[in-house]
């Protein structure tokens, strides 16, 4: 009961976050966490997530079947449930609509490009899921396409869906969702939305896996054959040390940078 509460309160925790981020308006957007194998807690619908209170959270099982509550459901349960099914991993899911991630939904282009460094190694790249009718099958449908290799989804012409160990993790990778859209989209609007070359992703996939990030590799980003999610544990027979890595990935940032900038 106390990790319930605990829960409850973290998922209005987000809640606010997300809605003070301008991520979703009014009664927008839906939050989820598992706290066992047949048991979730959930987000009401028709309720500013900005504005949550810890009785409003619902418990539900793994059919959508209401345990405790007083409210109904988010009616995007079914999305959830099917995230949860598919992997038993996933601790969290959170759907929001933030503003340049959602136009990309909207313009149906995925974001996969490996533009930023710290995109490459923190969230990978972002597949469309087609279009589907919200709280109907269909979404559920066009997200398990996705949800075994990726950490998050543009759902078209309607938002983004991310999911990940914790509630924590689900929304550091929306927020990175959502930054990483709004830089890819600037550079579009300066002609300079220049990738990364196969090695330095490569690198980058390297450093990754080197430094034990929690997540996916990135699919759909152009590697050399051979080296995508490849472990390295030394360079020039030595352990990097968490500071030369810092030292690596900036340097390739500015590198980035600078190119955009000439």
């Amino acid at each position: 009961m106390i990790i319930e509460i605990k829960y409850k309160k973290l998922i209005c925790e987000i809640g606010k976050r997300v809605y003070d981020k301008g991520f979703i308006a009014a009664n927008d957007g839906n939050i989820s966490v598992r706290i066992d194998e047949d048991e979730f807690l959930i987000t009401p619908t028709n309720v500013s997530k900005g504005f949550l209170t810890p009785d409003m959270i619902i418990k539900v099982d793994s059919a959508g079947n209401v345990l405790e509550g007083d409210y109904k459901p988010t009616s995007e349960i079914k999305m959830h449930l099917l995230v949860y099914h598919e992997r038993p991993d996933v601790h969290a899911v959170l759907h929001v609509h933030p503003p340049y991630a959602t136009a990309f939904a909207i313009a149906g282009i995925p974001l996969n490009q490996a533009i930023m460094p710290e995109a490459v190694v923190s969230l990978g790249t972002i597949p469309l899921a087609h279009y589907g009718t919200p709280s109907t099958d269909e979404v559920p449908k066009a997200v398990k396409t996705h949800v075994h290799d990726y950490q998050g989804v543009l759902l078209e012409n309607h938002g983004a869906l991310t999911w990940g160990k914790n509630l924590e993790q689900a929304y550091n990778l929306m927020e990175s969702l959502e930054f990483t859209a709004k830089i890819n989209w600037i550079s579009r609007l300066l002609k300079g939305d220049r990738e990364l070359s196969k090695e330095n992703v490569a690198k980058l996939l390297d450093l990754k896996a080197m430094m034990g990030v929690d997540g996916i590799s990135p699919k759909g980003v152009d590697v050399p054959e051979g080296t995508h999610a490849k472990k390295v544990t030394s360079v020039n027979e030595q352990t990097l040390s968490e500071r030369d890595i810092n030292l690596i990935v900036d340097r390739v940032t500015t590198s980035v940078l600078n190119a955009l900038n000439k």
